[in-house]
């Protein structure tokens, strides 16, 4: 993508079923979680860059014995620091007590860090300062060992304000108005609510405080609590927590928008966000790794049981498409594909758009994320050759000379590394007053590989704002001399904003709302705009499921070829001297490609949970409004 966008969070939960021992035996070392962690975080790095964090929990320790340990991060590089940190101790520890290295009882007794329970994560905030304080996992601490509460997450709420209203008609005193604080304090208040009813079972069944430990673990319900904490989260998420005794839980949403996948064998239970991570840190095949169902849990009590448990009703399914797209890993098997099919159904368009001229094209991509459509779109390119050439033979046959079917042949569809990102540059840019000349030269590019009559065809993951179009990518290609540039999306256009997790919170932002707004401008039907103003304003005060989004009688009267045309238009300089065309992916070959995973609210505006439709309409408010805060 060459727009700068935030990317999903990521989450990482292992839990050893082995004793430490065993690990020692068998793999040189008690810190085999940790560093299975370790290679789980990095696996997902792509998935975050404004911080990590790493929480672990020791099972069976004494009393007096530290059990929980907490390492958090926003350095340049948190995954590094945080392991960084944790090495350190560890090393110091051993340097201090050489006696511990071959003694696994006395590491786990004296060393942080190690234990049989992980849980890690690493972060895209989609808004808010980042500060360490925001960075997942969150710890809500108490002397009772079942009321530690250990929370990360891949989320976003659209509801906050009602959960935050929640928790005080229950009594409580929050510390912030954000959905971690919330969610992780409405999970806390029905732990502690299961805990002190089992602690009543316990003390009438005439057990000591002590004796009713072991009971509160053995039979607290991680089901119940969370089925009565998400009855009202209105989001997308996958959420993971610890339990203090060691019960864990990985929870995702009913309408499947953040996904989950998980992997269990006599040794290990591991949960993650993205499947490739899991196959290549345990080297297992694909099919071995399991999608966690939209609206259940995995429930791992502190004995090592593991048990799938629905929470709540599944919606239908709407699973993010950006996750398909561009967010995860392309190294997943059914990924990779996808992304190719992207490439190959968007082909027929530019064959259109170049008049089906392959001779005088050359195909590129930019950013590398965009090299697995590439190759699917050039796949369909080279079937388009080979009909040309067939053709050409056919039509010539009575006169075809051997120097003519060479020629023929010899015709190959014409690809080029185009344009290459100069990250330190990207980097160094920070002043705004100066920042248009600097974005202009992020990209290199490839000088003497195209001609001057040539159509110059430039794949993209999506075109979010256009931003880096305009400043950067165009002006660079045109250096070129083409007679043309076609830049393709493998997305269709961006129209509405997410409110699950990704940073696209503001309308005005969106180079698509941009392009219908200068349209109506065009047509005179400009007052539209104040009409689905006040049509979103008269359902401010209405329930959730009755609220529809009015933002969706913006783009009506337009076709798609229309909105892309104007957007070709709003991101061409007027110093441009080629031709410049946008194509974008439709909505139905999207579904084609992407079959299992059919969420595209920010495309269509069809939000796959009530408060979507709130968030747009807010947002379309706050523009209209010249409001810059957020929608949800």
């Amino acid at each position: 993508m060459s727009d700068a966008l935030k990317h999903e969070c990521g989450i990482a939960l292992v839990r050893l079923l082995k004793p430490l021992e065993y690990y020692k035996e068998k793999y040189g070392t008690a810190f085999y979680g940790v560093n299975k962690m370790y290679l789980m975080m990095e696996k997902q790095h792509n998935r975050g860059q404004d911080g990590a964090g790493f929480a672990s929990i020791k099972l069976d320790v004494n009393p007096g014995e530290r059990y929980i340990s907490r390492v958090r991060s926003n350095a340049a590089q948190p995954i590094q620091d945080i392991f960084a940190q944790i090495n350190e101790r560890i090393n110091l520890e051993f340097k201090n007590h050489p006696e511990y290295k071959d003694d696994v009882v006395a590491q786990k007794k004296n060393i942080p860090y190690i234990g049989e329970l992980f849980l890690g994560h690493v972060r895209y905030g989609t808004f808010g300062i980042n500060s360490v304080e925001n960075v997942h996992p969150f710890l809500r601490q108490n002397n009772w060992m079942h009321r530690n509460l250990i929370i990360a997450g891949n989320f976003n709420m659209t509801n906050t304000n009602e959960l935050f209203d929640n928790l005080i008609k229950l009594g409580m005193h929050p510390k912030e108005k954000a959905d971690t604080v919330t969610v992780m304090e409405k999970i806390g208040h029905f732990l502690d609510d299961a805990v002190r009813k089992l602690y009543k079972k316990a003390k009438a069944k005439g057990m000591t405080k002590q004796e009713a430990s072991p009971y509160i673990a053995e039979n607290l319900n991680v089901a119940k609590i969370l089925r009565k904490s998400a009855a009202n989260w209105d989001g997308g998420y996958a959420m993971a927590g610890l339990l203090g005794h060691g019960d864990s839980f990985v929870l995702r949403d009913p309408a499947g928008i953040r996904p989950a996948y998980y992997y269990q064998d006599d040794e290990v239970i591991v949960v993650a966000s993205e499947r490739p991570a899991i196959q290549t840190v345990f080297n297992v095949p694909f099919e071995e790794v399991k999608e966690l169902e939209p609206g259940n849990a995995i429930i791992i009590k502190k004995d090592g049981s593991m048990k799938l448990s629905e929470i709540l009703a599944p919606l239908e399914r709407r699973s993010c498409s950006f996750e398909r797209i561009y967010f995860s890993r392309g190294s997943d098997a059914e990924i990779y594909q996808e992304r190719k099919m992207l490439g190959k159904l968007i082909m027929p368009k530019i064959l259109e758009a170049i008049d089906y001229d392959t001779e005088n094209s050359v195909f590129s991509f930019i950013p590398n994320t965009a090299e697995t459509s590439f190759y699917g779109m050039l796949e369909a390119a080279q079937d388009e050759l080979n009909k040309q050439k067939n053709e050409a033979i056919l039509n010539e046959k009575e006169k075809l000379t051997p120097e003519r079917l060479q020629q023929i042949q010899a015709h190959k569809i014409r690809t080029e590394k185009i344009a290459i990102k100069d990250v330190k540059l990207r980097t160094f840019i920070t002043d705004d007053s100066s920042r248009d000349d600097l974005v202009a030269h992020v990209y290199d590019v490839t000088y003497g590989v195209v001609k001057p009559d040539d159509n110059l065809v430039i794949i993209d993951d999506s075109i979010v704002r256009g931003t880096t179009l305009k400043k950067s990518i165009l002006k660079m290609l045109d250096r070129l001399h083409p007679k043309q540039i076609v830049v393709v999306s493998s997305a269709p256009q961006i129209r509405y904003p997410d409110c699950y997790g990704i940073d696209m919170a503001r309308l005005e932002h969106l180079v698509a709302f941009q392009a219908a707004l200068e349209l109506h401008r065009e047509r005179g039907t400009y007052s539209i705009v104040e009409e689905i103003y006040h049509k979103c304003k008269e359902q401010v005060a209405m329930e959730d499921v009755s609220v529809i989004n009015h933002v969706k009688k913006l783009y009506a009267p337009f076709t798609d070829e229309e909105i892309s045309d104007k957007i070709a238009e709003i991101i061409s300089d007027e110093n441009i001297n080629a031709k410049v065309k946008l194509i974008f992916q439709s909505v139905d070959d999207l579904h084609k490609a992407c079959p299992k995973n059919l969420g595209d609210w920010y495309f269509t505006g069809n939000y796959p949970t009530a408060g979507g439709n709130r968030v747009v309409n807010r947002a379309y408010i706050n523009f209209y409004e010249g409001n810059p805060e957020r929608a949800y």
